[in-house]
């Protein structure tokens, strides 16, 4: 509740009729009666906005108060209205209107003093030197952040210990053991959502990796036009783009073995644009363009890589789609399947691993995720690294998933 007194402003010519409204933020005054107030005005009366601002203050027993007219802490809706105060004459039953002002009176406390102590001064951080600077001569928007910062501060201290006792009290309930097994199961549930979705019932190979969970049938129509280059490549168009690096070394030396059989060689030639896009697009790292594949790539394949493919992130004034970490990593499970649906599930790891710019380790941890047996092989002549090349099978029954080396260290430190 508001406790209201008028007041009169004196020795202010332009406020001579004008009456004085204040409320106290923190409560009803016992004692009303007993208040006295000082009204300031400011000296620039040339200015047409600074000569009618006003610092109102009073002082009680226990407290200080402020309040004035052009602060952030004005309520918006004084703006936007007037106020009025009646004096009725019992008499002759005439009132007498004047102009008022409203004033939120504030208690003035010993934190919001500059302390006159120069030691103390030096005495504080830096942080709380700022504030004091934003305090005196900080702009409205910059007082309101200070404060909102103030009022949802918490202590370290406190937070630190909850946080403490309430782990203690997890570990206590629950058991290292069983909290082990909790993370690796979110692992796990963490890794399904960027791997493509796997059939364990499967009864061919061709059915753990369905294609249409990777390309629906509406994407794999609008491949017929940008994969018709493949489908009609010569020899020496392959030669050409090998020499240029126009493609990743994958598809160039699939390429070079495309079906004679019109229907197969189409098939091949779409899976082989699409993934050829895909290692493309995981070079980049945040899209700025609507269509950053060209205006070659149809619109439905352009959509789903932006949808499928990056994460959303706010820099700047600007929602931006980046390629994460992760999303590499799902870009990558995709590109292992599709290449083992081109031969026939079983591929160069190697080759991929390279096209993609991983480290071996990091393709063979995907490739295990993905449930591929892993041996060593020959790899191509020609190619990098042609010796020891890393071979990925996929074949039923599907191995058991083994944890992953963090997990197992993890468990052999308990």
């Amino acid at each position: 509740m508001a406790a209201a007194a008028t007041w009169c402003y004196r020795g202010d010519p332009e406020a001579e009729q004008s009456a004085v409204l204040v409320q106290f933020s923190n409560g009803r005054l016992r004692r009303p009666g007993s208040l006295r107030f000082a009204v300031y005005r400011n000296r620039d009366a040339a200015h047409p906005r600074r000569k009618h601002r006003r610092i109102l203050v009073s002082e009680t027993e226990r407290l200080s108060y402020v309040g004035d007219n052009f602060s952030s802490g004005v309520m918006a809706s004084d703006a936007l209205c007037r106020y009025f105060v009646g004096v009725l004459d019992k008499d002759s039953g005439q009132m007498e209107v004047y102009n008022a002002e409203i004033f939120n009176m504030q208690p003035l406390l010993a934190d919001n003093l500059i302390p006159d102590d120069m030691k103390d001064y030096q005495n504080r951080s830096f942080r709380e030197k700022m504030d004091l600077c934003i305090e005196a001569f900080g702009t409205s928007k910059q007082k309101r952040a200070l404060n909102s910062r103030r009022m949802n501060a918490v202590g370290s201290d406190t937070l630190n210990t909850a946080v403490t006792k309430a782990a203690a009290d997890i570990i206590d309930a629950k058991g290292v053991a069983a909290l082990i097994q909790d993370v690796a199961q979110d692992d796990v549930q963490n890794v399904s959502t960027i791997l493509p979705l796997c059939n364990e019932d499967a009864d061919k190979p061709e059915d753990v990796y369905k294609f249409e969970d990777i390309l629906s049938p509406a994407e794999y129509e609008a491949l017929q036009a940008p994969a018709a280059a493949f489908v009609n490549i010569t020899a020496e168009e392959i030669a050409k783009k090998t020499e240029d690096k126009s493609h990743c070394s994958f598809v160039l030396e699939e390429l070079k073995f495309l079906p004679t059989d019109e229907k197969s060689r189409d098939h091949k030639a779409r899976c082989l644009w699409f993934l050829d896009t895909l290692i493309k697009f995981s070079y980049l790292k945040v899209i700025k363009k609507k269509y950053p594949m060209g205006p070659e790539c149809p619109h439905i394949i352009s959509r789903k890589l932006m949808k499928n493919f990056t994460s959303l992130t706010y820099n700047n004034g600007s929602v931006q789609n980046l390629i994460s970490a992760s999303m590499k990593t799902k870009i990558t499970a995709y590109v292992i399947a599709l290449a083992l649906h081109i031969n026939n599930f079983q591929t160069d790891l190697t080759v991929l691993q390279n096209d993609m710019k991983l480290q071996e380790s990091r393709m063979t941890d995907i490739a295990r995720a993905m449930r591929l047996k892993i041996s060593k092989v020959k790899g191509l002549l020609g190619l990098e690294n042609d010796h020891n090349h890393k071979l990925g099978t996929l074949s039923l029954p599907l191995p058991v998933q083994k944890a992953s080396g963090n997990q197992q260290k993890r468990k052999k430190m308990n």
